[in-house]
């Protein structure tokens, strides 16, 4: 029987569908939807299948005061949960203004000629973050994107959007001081997707490289034999490795995630519902473990607000309230 993970929360955020078309990201929401099937399945990662532990805003959803209100419900359910685990998980645009270095991330409805007046700005995003006090929180930043993830509405590819003067598009780490900003408070640590001015690829239709791989993560791929939880640790040493060698192979492009982890190692989810990897390791599991990623990629949709698993027609996943 599997064990759950009564204490985790998190908050997925994919931008998706940008009121401005030319800044969508549909790739950004299938991200999130497919972590979000992993992390509530009870044979994977085991958190409770609910909307007091997980929120999803996506597309029309994603926008800034849904964000904000979305971190400031994370942390009232950290506040009542002594031993809560949270992982907050952005995926969209992040543009840096470079005569100020103010970092933006470009929420849903954004004004493209007005970007400091409606985009989120870093230091909103940041004091909204240090307003969550559980001790163990992740934070997971995808902010700067390539490779076709541009689409139209209808589904076709657009050229990539031209910035306003003054704005150039780069991974958190190159905003001054916003990663600094997060570190903030007790039991933080920081990941982006990308390092420098490199970009974040796509694997394909379906998923980034990034979270592909850390879907492979949340299913043991940096554990041993015998564990039965997965750590922020086990996460980082898989994604230092497979992310580059992935992006190297598939657009002979670099992409190398970066870390910062200044508190001690948590658990982030169980392993493989509580059972852990068998006896023979990874290797055993991961044929099981690239099916399941794919299978999730493929059954798990998004109709309006809802989270929907078309697999199972009694099992409707719910990421909002009905």
């Amino acid at each position: 029987m599997a064990e759950i993970f009564n204490h985790g929360y998190g908050l997925l955020i994919g931008v998706g569908e940008s009121a401005y078309p030319k800044l969508s990201l549909p790739v950004t929401v299938k991200d999130t939807q497919s972590l979000y099937a992993a992390l509530i399945n009870s044979d994977l990662c085991a958190y409770p299948n609910n909307e007091d532990h997980i929120r999803v805003l996506n597309d029309e959803k994603a926008t800034r005061s849904e964000i904000l209100e979305g971190l400031k419900w994370l942390k009232t359910k950290t506040e009542a949960d002594s031993e809560a685990t949270a992982l907050v998980y952005y995926s969209g645009h992040g543009w840096l203004e470079t005569s100020n270095n103010h970092y933006y991330l470009l929420q849903h409805n954004i004004d493209p000629f007005d970007i400091p007046g409606s985009a989120l700005s870093s230091e909103d995003f940041t004091n909204a973050l240090r307003q969550i006090q559980s001790e163990r929180l992740l934070v997971v930043l995808d902010c700067c994107h390539a490779a076709g993830m541009a689409t139209s509405k209808e589904g076709e590819a657009v050229a990539p959007p031209k910035l306003p003067p003054g704005f150039t598009e780069v991974p958190p780490l190159e905003a001054k001081g916003l990663i600094d900003a997060l570190k903030q408070g007790k039991g933080r640590v920081v990941f982006t997707s990308s390092r420098g001015e490199q970009k974040s690829w796509i694997k394909d239709q379906f998923n980034s490289i990034y979270t592909y791989h850390f879907l492979e993560a949340l299913q043991g791929a940096d554990n041993k034999p015998g564990d039965t939880e997965v750590r922020v640790s086990n996460l980082m040493h898989y994604l230092g490795k497979a992310v580059p060698e992935s992006a190297k192979r598939l657009h002979g492009a670099e992409q190398n995630p970066w870390f910062d982890m200044g508190t001690e190692d948590f658990v982030i989810a169980k392993l493989r519902g509580g059972k852990g990897l068998p006896e023979k390791g990874w290797e055993a599991v991961k044929p099981e473990a690239t099916q399941k990623i794919n299978q999730i990629a493929k059954n798990i949709y998004q109709y309006g607000k809802y989270i929907i698993n078309i697999q199972k027609a009694e099992g409707i996943h719910i990421g909002d309230k009905a």
